[in-house]
């Protein structure tokens, strides 16, 4: 896949025309949009731990599971996330 510099400055859709905005991404590689995601699953599996006894008299103790899960899968995206970086690294350093 080849990424391009020129990107359009404007889209027309029917009578309108949108301009885009010259903004840089600000993660580009998302190892720390995965740690902030686990971060907040980790931060609500530990706030409903106090709640479990009442998750279970309602029937609700998938809610407990499903944040024990997204810990689990975030740590498993951070890693896929730090190799992807690693090897794009890698790459461009071949480049050179």
């Amino acid at each position: 896949m080849e990424l391009r510099d020129d990107q359009p400055t404007q889209h027309e859709f029917g009578k309108r025309t949108y301009l885009i905005a010259p903004v840089e991404p600000l993660d580009v590689d998302g190892v720390r949009t995965v740690q902030v995601g686990t971060l907040l699953f980790l931060v609500a599996f530990v706030g409903l731990l106090p709640f479990y006894g009442r998750l279970q008299d309602d029937g609700h103790t998938w809610l407990l599971w499903m944040c024990l899960t997204g810990v689990g899968l975030g740590v498993l995206g951070t890693e896929y996330c730090k190799r992807r970086r690693q090897v794009r690294a890698e790459r461009d350093s071949d480049d050179d």
